[in-house]
């Protein structure tokens, strides 16, 4: 067994360690300062200048503070600062080991974001566009390492990695973009996010077995199936067990947290959670972001979810880019020489895969090719689940850093090239077919208010939240700078947004009575406190008696 907090009997005595270990802190504390420095200018300038998703700014910045760029240039008396012969894996222990706990937060979170009731509102289309995306990225993926000779047969654990990482879905980098085209609500909006729910879902337990296998499968690549069978059983037995205990604990963890009357208190608690299931998981043969994900996901359903989003968002925009930026640095660009041509006909593939194993069964069930079209777009984009996929490997020694490099490369070309064809897609007519608009229940309708100022509009739109969340509903503020909540109760489903001076509802048709009924209120109240403020006799002589104050204390 081994121990959790193991005695370092290898450096004794402390005296000479002492030195050892002050020089590593201290070059680790510097590598951190630059790190996180150079991926939020980076990642900022991506952002507001070029008008792209910060994680491609995050993940170039490492590539060129790396160990394979200027990070091997020396520094006088210092020598370099990301010296590449470090580890296999290009940079240190430590650093990677704070990449690891960034990796665990991010999946923690995005356990925490998971809609399941908008999955289940829309499971069964929902479900076949994310088997769909899942079969087709797999297999095409897996299938391009064979081509290429990076891998002997289809079930080399290179192949398998390379259909695993080609799985992943960037749900924030989708619901961003349909935020920000106020598109959530929409059919093609709702299936999206569902089918990147399940798709998510599938893809964690596709790299359980994964995992699994590539520790059993041999170098010829092959694996006997009574083998593959049993880890894929243990690994789904994990995976639904584990599950199942959160989901059913989840209330009573709620309840006892709560005892604590301290919110802080209660973050760190459910983070630390996050991070006891991770081992658990990773113990179990599994791998941590499981955990993380399980964790994230069994708290998800709790009024507490809000909360530890919010308090957990500053650590997140710090200690996350520093992931994306580790991940960046692993990128050996020696190595990309060689396989330039394979990671884009792997890009290539990977937005393939999307397209039509997302898009055909759209097609086939409710929506018509423009809306097919959205769909298979919006599920293109790759992000941080395929970078944590591929990290995984590249630390197993299951792939090489030039099969890292290519899967880099796909997640750049995809996430790059998804936001502008997501938008161009969202031009023209309904998605929906003739008998699907005639026939659905689901019609959305928008319920726009007016105001005076965007300063007003962004009062409302708060005491509008604060409303919802009274009336015990689940809120969470989606992803990106604009102003966008989703809101969500049982099969009920709402979308509050703040366009300019304008505070927008978007409801389906057959809950919009109690949408208005809850917005009708809070106008009421609003309307009360007006006239309250409006009987306030003294208010020229309260500013008056300020005014005056301000002057006497300036003589």
């Amino acid at each position: 067994m081994i121990p959790l907090f193991p005695v370092l009997a290898n450096l004794a005595p402390a005296v000479d360690a002492a030195p050892v270990m002050e020089s590593a802190m201290m070059r680790l504390v510097l590598q951190l300062a630059v790190i996180l420095i150079a991926a939020q200018l980076v990642g900022l300038f991506f952002k507001r200048l070029l008008r792209l998703p910060g994680v491609l700014g995050e993940l170039i910045a490492g590539m060129i503070i790396g160990p394979y760029a200027l990070g091997q240039l020396p520094i006088p008396g210092f020598g370099p600062l990301f010296p590449a012969a470090a580890t296999s894996l290009g940079v240190s222990v430590p650093l990677y080991g704070l990449a690891t706990i960034a990796s665990i937060l991010l999946l923690f979170l995005s356990g925490l974001e998971t809609d399941l009731a908008l999955f289940l509102r829309y499971s069964v289309v929902g479900t076949a566009v994310g088997i769909g995306g899942v079969v087709f990225s797999f297999v095409l993926g897996a299938q391009c390492g064979v081509w290429f000779g990076f891998a002997n047969s289809f079930m080399d654990p290179v192949a398998l990695f390379l259909g695993a990482i080609s799985t992943a879905t960037s749900v924030g980098i989708t619901a961003r973009i349909l935020s920000e085209r106020k598109k959530t609500d929409s059919p093609e909006g709702v299936t999206i996010l569902a089918g990147a729910v399940f798709d998510d879902v599938l893809g964690v337990v596709m790299l359980a077995i994964v995992v699994g296998l590539s520790k059993l499968t041999d170098p010829g690549g092959r694996a006997p199936w009574g083998h593959i069978g049993r880890i894929a059983g243990h690994a789904i037995g994990y995976w639904l067990g584990f599950t199942a205990i959160g989901l059913l604990s989840a209330r009573l963890i709620s309840r006892v947290l709560k005892t604590l009357h301290s919110m802080s208190s209660i973050v760190s608690i459910a983070f630390g959670l996050a991070l006891l299931f991770a081992g658990l998981l990773e113990m179990a043969g599994l791998a941590m972001i499981i955990g993380a994900y399980v964790t994230g996901l069994s708290l998800s359903r709790t009024d507490l979810a809000h909360g530890i989003q919010e308090h957990l968002r500053g650590t997140y925009e710090v200690f996350v880019p520093v992931f994306f930026c580790v991940m960046g640095m692993m990128v050996d660009f020696s190595a990309l020489h060689g396989v330039l041509i394979f990671g884009l006909v792997y890009a290539v593939l990977a937005m393939l895969a999307k397209l039509l194993g997302c898009g055909l069964p759209a097609w086939l069930m409710t929506f018509n090719l423009r809306g097919a079209a959205r769909i298979g777009v919006g599920m293109m984009p790759r992000g941080e689940v395929a970078l944590v996929i591929a990290g995984l490997g590249l630390s197993a020694h299951v792939i090489n850093t030039q099969v890292f490099g290519a899967a880099i490369l796909m997640t750049m070309v995809t996430t790059l090239i998804a936001p502008p064809l997501l938008s161009k897609s969202f031009g023209g007519g309904s998605g929906l077919k003739l008998r699907a608009r005639a026939g659905t229940d689901e019609t959305i309708h928008s319920v726009p208010l007016e105001l005076p100022s965007a300063d007003l509009a962004e009062f409302v739109l708060s005491r509008l939240v604060r409303s919802f969340r009274a009336e015990e509903f689940f809120v969470y503020r989606l992803g990106g700078d604009t102003q966008a909540y989703q809101i969500r109760k049982d099969d009920m489903s709402f979308t509050l947004s703040l366009e300019a001076n304008r505070v927008v509802l978007t409801t389906p048709a057959r809950h919009e009575h109690v949408a208005r009924f809850i917005v009708l209120e809070e106008i009421l109240e609003l309307q009360d406190m007006a006239h309250a403020f409006e009987k306030l006799q003294d208010l020229d002589t309260m500013k008056s008696s300020l005014l005056k104050g301000l002057f006497e204390d300036d003589d």
